[in-house]
């Protein structure tokens, strides 16, 4: 049976730091939130603060990706096709 090793518990600095993002990440969210009914970036705000949060959570990765993909459709609408750059 393998042994198992768990991480060692996050340093200060770390702990801080993963604070900081989910505050940061959450705050951006809901004023992107209040931003589509207020005057102001909304969308942007939204997607800044889901970038924020996915360096945190999962969750967040999967909803910035299709974001993203959303995105991609709707400018494909309005400014044509695109071809991806390698």
């Amino acid at each position: 049976m393998p042994i198992i090793r768990y991480r060692k518990p996050r340093t200060r600095f770390e702990r801080a730091r993963r604070w900081v993002h989910i505050l940061l990440g959450f705050s951006a969210l809901a004023l992107g939130a209040a931003m589509l009914v207020l005057p102001g970036p909304g969308l942007l705000v939204i997607a800044g603060g889901l970038a924020i949060l996915a360096t945190e959570y999962a969750w967040a990765r999967r909803y910035l990706k299709k974001f993203k993909e959303e995105g991609e459709k709707f400018g494909s609408i309005f400014f044509g096709k695109r071809e991806k750059k390698k």
